[in-house]
């Protein structure tokens, strides 16, 4: 016999997300957006995306823009929940090794194709293929188009993991056209098509990129919740300029310019509160990390990546970083605090030491000759950028010679993945919903972990029965990564912090801003 998971949504709750908040949602925009419909809103981004192809980059720009076009299968509800969405429901066997999906019949592409089943095989084949979260749970996998509105899942081993890797709203399992995947290069897709409720326009490199209202978008018809739900847009044009300052983000926001502003600088909060023409809208990202180059260079020796992580305080580093006591938090978890179900506080004794003495012993131990560390960094992001600048003098205090090398965001992408240009670098690392899927701990990302014992935790985490023998095996895998390994350091977790004018009615967030179910007045 068969479990089915039916279509289950509760009413979506919006959690206005402050330093105590529990989730990654905002508020909704203003009460007293009245007056004339407005049909094109314009959104300042703080950088250019690397690409708008879900299935290959993890920056914030490509999850946002691209669930625009793009749906998953599954997604997650406002419980972090998988939930269906392109599939109108998922049954899965006695023996936890096969999923049949059930395709939602008459959704069409962007370019007027209904969307079957052999274009979501092809999509899910290339995503298992390109994703760095996907972990071990879908190796030698096989998807099946059984007829034009059935897929099968068929999984080597059972995890209880597989839907909720499906459904991670990064790096996210994006359905396209066969045709496209077919065509696709090593650098992505050459058409961005999808069936979501915005379609691409253009992208005019280095001034904006433009979505258009997709008229035939057919959604679930059920309550929003998270990234699950309806999606109803009530605009006819969305552009997004690239304005990398964030003070002239936030001059364009007041003039009316802009609609809404990524990334306003943390101490311009004070500021929009008070202005009653604006609103602020914090959520939280997750957590800061400080990534280490394992694969190659001198972050390479787990010596240096000690001295280092000693020499840190995390609270003056995050201080520095966000400006604000009410925009971070202090946490050695790698898994964001809002997952209670994940939340963990092993190796916590190797957390937030910021001794500059001990460090400088542990150099001198390492054989350390005075090399230049080279933190990768960017100005695109002031959070990054401003730890970066307490992170450097930190090192020095301790003893390292750092330079920091500063990017636009574009390049810093293109640059962290060749490993011979860069000893560290900082990220942010957003929401995921299982320990597999963290990006910090896969030996595919960027500086790649290199440990074949976290790589076996982590697969006993996907294979484990219950959620209490995984959460016991991620307690282990979190001490020994950073007791024995150190692939990062966390910094503390923290919330970014967008504003709108109050012209804008619905502006959300859950994992990354939402611009379905938003209005905009004149």
């Amino acid at each position: 016999m068969k479990k089915r998971l039916l279509v289950i949504l509760v009413a979506m709750v919006l959690v206005f997300f402050g330093c105590s908040s529990s989730n990654d949602e905002g508020e909704g925009g203003s009460e007293d957006g009245g007056g004339e419909a407005k049909g094109e809103v314009r959104v300042a981004l703080y950088g250019q995306p690397p690409t708008l192809d879900m299935q290959l980059d993890t920056s914030v720009q490509t999850r946002d823009l691209g669930r625009l076009m793009f749906e998953t299968l599954v997604a997650p509800d406002e419980n972090f929940e998988a939930t269906p969405m392109l599939a109108e429901s998922v049954d899965v066997s006695d023996d936890g090794k096969t999923y049949t999906f059930n395709l939602r019949e008459g959704v069409t592409f962007h370019n007027g194709e209904e969307m079957v089943a052999e274009d979501v095989v092809a999509s899910m084949e290339r995503w298992v293929e390109k994703s760095g979260l996907t972990g071990n749970i879908f190796d030698d996998a096989k998807w099946i188009d059984e007829d034009e509105y059935t897929v099968i899942l068929e999984l080597q081993k059972p995890s209880s993991l597989t839907l909720d890797t499906m459904a991670s709203p990064k790096q996210a399992a994006a359905i396209m056209p066969k045709e496209v995947i077919d065509s696709s290069s090593a650098e992505g897709v050459e058409e961005y098509i999808g069936t979501g409720p915005f379609e691409f326009v253009e992208w005019k490199q280095d001034q904006y990129i433009h979505f258009a209202k997709y008229d035939d978008y057919e959604g679930v018809d059920e309550e929003p919740s998270g990234l699950a739900g309806k999606k109803e847009v009530m605009i006819d044009d969305l552009f997004f300029d690239i304005v990398t300052d964030s003070s002239t983000r936030l001059a364009g926001l007041k003039t009316g310019e802009y609609d809404i502003a990524y990334q306003i600088a943390n101490d311009d909060y004070d500021q929009i509160e008070s202005d009653p023409d604006l609103e602020p809208h914090p959520a939280s990202h997750g957590e800061l990390i400080f990534v280490y180059n394992k694969e190659e260079g001198i972050a390479s020796d787990f010596d240096i990546r000690k001295a280092a992580n000693t020499a840190l305080d995390m609270d003056e580093i995050m201080l520095g970083a966000v400006i604000s006591e009410d925009l971070y938090w202090l946490d050695p978890g790698y898994m964001t605090r809002d997952l209670q179900n994940w939340k963990s506080e092993a190796g916590g004794e190797f957390y937030n030491i910021g001794d500059v003495e001990e460090a400088n012993k542990l150099l001198e131990a390492a054989n350390y000759n005075d090399e230049p560390f080279r933190i990768l960094t960017t100005r695109d992001d002031d959070v990054i950028y401003n730890a970066s600048v307490v992170i450097q003098e930190q090192m020095t205090q301790a003893g390292f010679n750092v330079d920091l090398d500063v990017y636009d965001w574009p390049t810093m992408m293109d640059k962290r993945n060749e490993a011979g240009e860069w000893d560290a670098l900082i990220t942010g690392s957003s929401t995921v919903s299982t320990p597999p899927q963290l990006l910090a701990l896969s030996s595919s990302w960027s500086g790649g972990v290199q440990s074949d014992h976290i790589t076996e935790l982590l697969n006993d985490i996907e294979t484990a029965e219950t959620q209490e023998e995984a959460k016991e095996i991620w307690d282990e895998t979190q001490q020994y990564a950073w007791e024995e390994h150190l692939p990062v350091s966390v910094l503390g977790g923290y919330s970014m912090f967008h504003a709108a004018t109050t012209k804008i009615d619905g502006f959300s967030t859950f994992s990354g801003a939402i611009f379905w179910n938003m209005s905009a007045s004149e």
